[in-house]
């Protein structure tokens, strides 16, 4: 199965897993949520694995200058329409490896999913 990295290619997160799959010869794709878009179906996707509260960044400054109706009553509904309309809510990155996805980056996590 294919591993495919979701980000944008500025975030430092995921220039760091991208540094750390080239260094250790592991083949993925860069899917960049600015370049090659986002939509419902793999988000929704995503979220049959995880938690919402995992995938939304509410600790970024796209989360920080919402409307403060925006992030009120947050739920699982509210987050994925945030989510679509402004992908750089989704924490990054979102790593897809054999039917499973990880978010963020820990090299100890890399080191047992590749190992």
């Amino acid at each position: 199965m294919t591993v495919i990295v979701y980000g944008i290619k500025n975030c430092d997160t995921v220039k760091k897993v991208r540094k750390w799959l080239d260094e250790n010869s592991i083949d993925y794709q860069f899917h960049d949520f600015r370049i090659d878009g986002i939509d419902r179906k793999l988000i929704e996707k995503w979220l049959q694995r995880l938690d919402w509260n995992v995938l939304l960044n509410t600790s970024g400054t796209t989360w920080r200058k919402l409307p403060e109706q925006d992030r009120q009553g947050i739920n699982k509904s509210k987050a994925i329409k945030l989510m679509l309309a402004q992908p750089t809510l989704i924490k990054r990155p979102v790593l897809s490896n054999d039917g499973q996805f990880y978010v963020g980056f820990k090299a100890k996590q890399y080191e047992s999913i590749f190992k």
